[in-house]
């Protein structure tokens, strides 16, 4: 059954591997080791070394929102971001890496123009685009283009 299938989830706080099964996603899991929320439905802002780590190690998709602090479009596009966060977690990760920080990166995926989205799952792009881009319509072509469904969350058990 595909929705036991246990997958790897990079912590967004420790950064520690944790292996659960798909259908706990929409459950709030958390972090094994720090026992923070696996998933916080803001995007993560990850340096070369730590975004390294989830692109080799997560079974999920990272949508990658390549930014500069000096590009007007990408500070319209922050909100916009935010919320497409929102909605993809679980079946999708989200995160910033900032240009001028990690010049490497944006050399490595070929960043020419920013903002830039790239879809990616475990090293293979899946998806790119360029300019700023609204929620909904981010949210709409980040599932289509990672191939996954909304995944429901469940209530908190106190």
């Amino acid at each position: 059954m595909a929705g036991s299938e246990a997958i790897i989830v990079p912590c967004p706080a420790c950064d520690a591997l944790n292996r659960l099964p798909r259908s706990r996603l929409g459950e709030r899991p958390r972090c094994g080791q720090c026992h923070e929320p696996l998933f916080t439905a803001h995007p993560l802002i990850l340096d070369k070394e730590r975004l390294r780590r989830h692109l080799d190690h997560s079974d999920l998709p990272l949508l990658i929102d390549f930014w500069a602090p000096w590009c007007g479009p990408c500070h319209a596009m922050m909100p916009e971001f935010e919320r497409a966060a929102a909605a993809l977690e679980p079946e999708i990760r989200l995160v910033k890496v900032n240009i001028d920080e990690d010049p490497d990166l944006a050399r490595e995926f070929r960043i020419s123009a920013v903002p830039t989205i790239a879809l990616v799952r475990r090293g293979r792009e899946l998806g790119r685009r360029a300019g700023a881009i609204a929620a909904g319509e981010l949210v709409r072509w980040a599932r289509a283009n990672a191939g996954v469904a909304a995944v429901q969350a469940q209530p908190e058990h106190r």
